[in-house]
């Protein structure tokens, strides 16, 4: 064995003081020269290769031969003998050195002492293998009994390292792709896309409370706290989540705006929170910094009413032709807001069962109703809120703040159609703080059928102290078309209202008939309204029942529809009366022409329409004498009596005698040309206008009047308290349904958000949504 040992010895030794010179250079130096040692590796690798597999051959022949082995040494020789031709294999790849360096090569923080070994080994391999003796004999057959020892020992370890190597790399990347799915699956199943996950923190009551001290800027001026307390307490307010919620709330692409020390952080606080919804809320509510500016240099007007076409009422007809003859002149634009009602509303306020499946579809049959009569094409918009019926007071209450579907660039001019009726239960913005300016047009004589109920007095005393409260906080002017409704602050008397041009050329075709020595009137009485008592069914009723020996050869035909109408037929049945019912009909129906007197005896009016409409239609009016009728004294046709016998006196009167027609002034006052111009100039928009055009003289042509955010007066401040109070109890919904107000009409329904694709109150109102 030895002599076998000592034929290879020079062989072997040079190769063993190649590797540990190798290893001697050091980890940092193989690194650096990986390129070099890998060709040397690759030339070397045949000579290796013949040399280990004769190494193994001349192991394996004289341990079979010398001495004898343990069964346990000599059945390790079996199973280690036939691996040597797979090791030759694995040895002989290519690519071995090169895996096998990436596989050992060091990491940068292993720090390896290799002196000992450096001192022990004292060989150095020259450029083509040749091995110089840089020592005693002694020491290199010393070095290479060890090398012998090592490279023995880790031949094995060699093939098992390259095998778990390749299986570790196999198992890594099938493991780590498997690992990265199940990461992927387990987040998606609660993280959502980057713009849905990011939410915004609803805000905290210190923040509410910080927003509320801004906005109320001109109330503490008026008692006399100054802007930097303000502005101490509200910095104090918000200190504690300033840094973490504005920086987060804010967009990557707004982020710069914090650099800018005119944007305060809370404002833009607010905008993320808002932004976040979907809602872009304008203002606050003392004060509306962010008043419209009109790009156009034009002025809107919006006129808001209380009821809709196909509902033949004064509050659906009168403010669609007002918006019709406003935006005539196209000095302005002009928007009529009407209320929307589910089906199940509509089955109950419209006639004949129609309804409508869009608000599209009923703008359309208001825009042909209306140009169908005026004679020339309505130049403006239809929009519409929310509305609920309510049949105890059978009339419609809005749903929601009302304020909202006027967009704040079109927030010029408000027109409110009723303005007790619609602020009754109006939980939102303030007009005044909206609107540059606010009108209300009273319509109704709402305490006169108050009276008439249950508890009437009681209910009247509370009405009438809610109507001044509300339309002194929410408008800065009022007109009362006539004496007959309460006197409310701000208010001035002024009928603005005409009638339909078609009634004034049937009342020019009458008095072209009678020219000719035609029979204009063919018929003889008629009354024509809502089959409701309180619509002047009552009186006429008594008026009748009182005098039927008198008029005994009178007959009267009743035209109307109503929730009364059965009680009405019953009384005039059981009174045997001579009155004769119609189902309703527009009072422009041809087959109303040929009357020649027209009764109404209701008190409860506060302008009759349909008494303006017979009086241009050329027909004697037998009325009362009160003041819902004072405008229509000064013409010849109105027959007015005080008492029942001189109710008597009227009919006979009108029935024995013919109609005057009507003058060129006459007619021009019934007109909605002489109603627009009244209007203009009792609302004051006349003198709104003049001031703006004076103004826009001196602003470099801005045809914007700016509110004044000097301190306000003490009638602004009361008004404003008034507005704040109204605000707070309108939002207790046990307040709202004790004074009578519909279930649910705070906001308005998923039925509503459907029909007019809006968004779910919550969202619009996100502050108080939360």
């Amino acid at each position: 064995m030895v002599d076998l040992g000592a034929k290879s010895a020079p062989t072997g030794a040079r190769t063993a003081e190649k590797a540990l010179s190798f290893i001697s250079r050091g980890w940092r130096e193989v690194r650096d020269s990986a390129d070099a040692d890998l060709r040397l590796m690759r030339a070397r690798a045949s000579s290796f290769k013949t040399l280990a597999d004769r190494e193994l051959e001349n192991l394996f022949g004289s341990s079979a031969l010398t001495a004898p082995r343990a069964p346990a040494e000599l059945e390790f020789v079996k199973r280690f003998q036939p691996k040597l031709s797979e090791i030759r294999q694995a040895y002989s790849a290519p690519d071995f050195s090169r895996r096998v360096l990436e596989k050992w090569s060091p990491k940068t923080t292993i720090r390896i002492d290799l002196s000992a070994i450096r001192n022990a080994i004292v060989s150095e391999v020259d450029e083509v293998g040749a091995v110089r003796d840089l020592g005693k004999e002694k020491g290199r057959s010393r070095n290479r009994a060890v090398v012998e020892a090592e490279q023995g020992k880790e031949w094995e370890p060699i093939r098992i390292l390259k095998t778990g190597l390749k299986e570790l790399e196999r198992k890594s990347h099938s493991t780590s792709n498997e690992l990265v799915e199940k990461v992927k699956l387990s987040l998606g199943s609660f993280v959502k896309e980057p713009q849905e996950s990011k939410e915004i923190p609803p805000l905290d009551l210190p923040e509410l409370l910080a927003y509320l001290v801004k906005q109320s800027g001109p109330l503490f001026d008026h008692l006399g706290i100054r802007q930097d307390v303000r502005d101490k307490i509200v910095e104090t307010l918000c200190s504690r989540r300033k840094d973490q919620l504005i920086y987060s709330s804010l967009p990557a692409k707004d982020a710069s705006l914090l650099g800018n020390d005119n944007i305060d952080e809370l404002d833009l606080r607010i905008a993320s929170v808002l932004e976040s919804t979907g809602h872009h809320y304008e203002g606050g509510f003392w004060t509306d910094h962010v008043k419209h500016e009109t790009a156009d240099k034009k002025r809107h007007v919006a006129i808001v009413t209380t009821a809709s076409l196909p509902w033949m009422t004064g509050t659906a007809v009168n403010p669609l032709f007002r918006a019709a003859y406003l935006a005539k002149s196209a000095k302005q634009d002009v928007t009529l807001v009407v209320p929307w009602l589910c089906k199940s509303d509509q089955e109950l306020v419209y006639p004949n069962s129609m309804t409508f499946s869009s608000p599209e579809e009923q703008e359309a049959y208001i825009k042909n109703w209306l140009e169908d009569r005026i004679g020339f094409k309505a130049d403006f918009k239809i929009s519409f809120y929310p509305g609920k019926f309510s049949k105890e007071r059978r009339s419609i209450i809005p749903a929601g703040d009302t304020t909202q579907f006027i967009p704040s660039k079109e927030a010029d001019i408000a027109i409110l159609e009723e303005p007790e009726h619609l602020n009754w239960y109006h939980h939102g913005k303030r007009w005044t703080d909206k609107f540059n300016y606010v009108v209300g047009v009273v319509h109704t004589n709402y305490l006169e059928y108050i009276k008439r109920e249950k508890n009437g007095a009681i209910q009247a005393f509370f009405v009438k102290h809610i109507n001044n409260w509300v339309t002194r906080a929410y408008c800065h002017k009022v007109l009362r078309l006539s004496a007959a409704t309460q006197e409310l602050p701000k208010s001035i008397i002024c009928n603005v209202h005409g009638v339909n041009p078609k009634f004034l050329k049937v009342g020019e075709k009458v008095a072209a008939e009678r020219e000719q020595g035609h029979q204009a009137f063919s018929k003889g009485a008629y009354f024509l309204g809502k089959m409701v008592w309180a619509k002047g069914y009552r009186e006429l009723i008594d008026l009748l029942s009182k005098h039927k020996n008198d008029l005994q050869e009178f007959k009267l035909d009743v035209y109307g529809n109503g929730e009364d109408s059965l009680a009405v037929q019953s009384a005039a049945k059981k009174m045997d009366l001579n009155l004769n019912f119609f189902k309703g009909r527009d009072h422009a129906d041809d087959s109303l022409h040929g009357y020649k007197v027209f009764i109404n005896p209701s008190i409860s009016d506060v302008l009759c329409t349909a008494t303006a409409e017979a009086l241009a239609m050329g027909k004697f009016v037998i009325c009362a004498d009160h003041p819902s009728n004072e405008f229509f004294r000064s013409f010849p046709n109105c027959l007015t009596y005080k008492t029942s016998e001189d109710f008597v006196a009227r009919v006979k009167e009108a029935m024995a005698s013919e109609p005057q027609p009507l003058t060129p002034e006459q007619r021009y006052n019934l007109s909605w040309e002489a109603a627009t111009q009244r209007f203009m100039e009792y609302s004051d928009l006349n003198k709104v206008l003049n001031n703006e055009v004076s103004a826009s003289a001196k602003a470099n042509n801005n045809l914007k009047i700016n509110k004044s955010i000097s301190m306000p007066t003490l009638s602004d401040a009361v008004d404003g308290g008034l507005a704040f109070a109204h605000y707070c109890l309108t939002g207790n919904e046990i307040l709202r349904l004790s004074t009578g107000a519909i279930p649910g009409t705070r906001d308005y329904n998923k039925q509503h958000c459907k029909d007019l694709h809006l968004l779910p109150p919550q969202v619009q109102n996100p502050v108080y949504g939360w």
